[in-house]
């Protein structure tokens, strides 16, 4: 360990500038998904970064049944424009996908700007050909708290945080991902963890950290001395995460951890030792 360094025993977190650096127009990516792990928001937040607007010069749509025709249109006009198209679920259109592969086939000189996205779970109907020309990158939940958190902050910018300036926002964050750090890490336990199986993702992560902006900064706005912590308890963990969540006794334990850790541990003091920072009540 001390003379191979830490980056040999720890995961990588996903570089997305550098898959796209990786890529070219006549390679699509592939995402091979795994439970929890949802790459969608990191190519459009990419996307923002680099001047491909989700919905604007990024295409994206869900496959599904009756899908492939406006597909391989969206493909056609992205090829030719220099658009980013993004397929998600390409594992639920397995029929269309040979298809596909004779699309990228025909493709001589496509736009340079074009990038093809594609995701897709483990399925061995997906077509080799389109394998073999491809960027492959699997995509899996971090494996343990302190990789799950340091996964979670690599995802948040400097400018999100310092758009919210309610001093308790940060302390929030931390909460918030550590929450979402113990549920992933219980589904490794079988059903010693959960009774049954839950897909938290990250969407979950990120719309209970908007929901935490919205009113933090609402709050901060307004000069109210109290915060409607209850409101707040309610949306992430009875509507975001406690909505996935169908078995009574997992219930219990969701609400359980939420109050202890989310709700109770709030405002958390920091304290800062040269570039770490530290909780001192946690």
């Amino acid at each position: 360990m001390d003379k191979m360094s830490e980056k040999y025993v720890t995961p990588p977190v996903l570089d997305y500038k550098n898959i796209h650096r990786q890529s070219s127009a006549l390679s699509p990516i592939v995402f091979i998904l795994s439970p929890g792990a949802d790459p969608a928001f990191d190519v459009f937040n990419l996307g923002e970064q680099i001047g491909f607007k989700p919905g604007v010069k990024l295409k994206y749509m869900a496959l599904g049944q009756g899908m492939g025709p406006k597909a391989a249109e969206c493909i056609e006009i992205g090829a030719s424009r220099g658009l980013w198209v993004m397929l998600q679920n390409c594992h639920l259109l397995p029929s269309w996908l040979k298809t596909l592969e004779k699309i990228l086939e025909k493709l001589q000189k496509p736009h340079p700007d074009f990038r093809l996205w594609l995701t897709t779970e483990p399925t061995e109907r997906f077509p080799l050909g389109i394998l073999q020309r491809s960027l492959k990158v699997v995509t899996e939940p971090p494996n343990g708290l302190k990789l799950n958190m340091r996964s979670s902050y690599a995802k948040i910018t400097e400018e999100s945080l310092a758009d919210c300036p309610h001093p308790a926002y940060r302390a929030q964050v931390f909460v918030v991902a550590f929450f979402h750090a113990v549920v992933q890490e219980r589904r490794k336990y079988g059903r010693l963890g959960w009774n049954v199986s839950y897909d938290f993702n990250e969407t979950d992560l990120r719309i209970s950290l908007a929901l935490s902006a919205t009113y933090l900064k609402k709050a901060y706005e307004n000069k109210d001395d109290q915060i409607s912590w209850g409101t707040l308890r309610y949306l992430i963990g009875e509507a975001m995460y406690g909505g996935r969540v169908s078995d009574s006794f997992d219930r219990r334990i969701l609400a359980t951890y939420l109050d202890d850790v989310a709700i109770h541990r709030l405002p958390l003091p920091f304290k800062r030792a040269g570039n770490i920072l530290s909780l001192s009540s946690f």
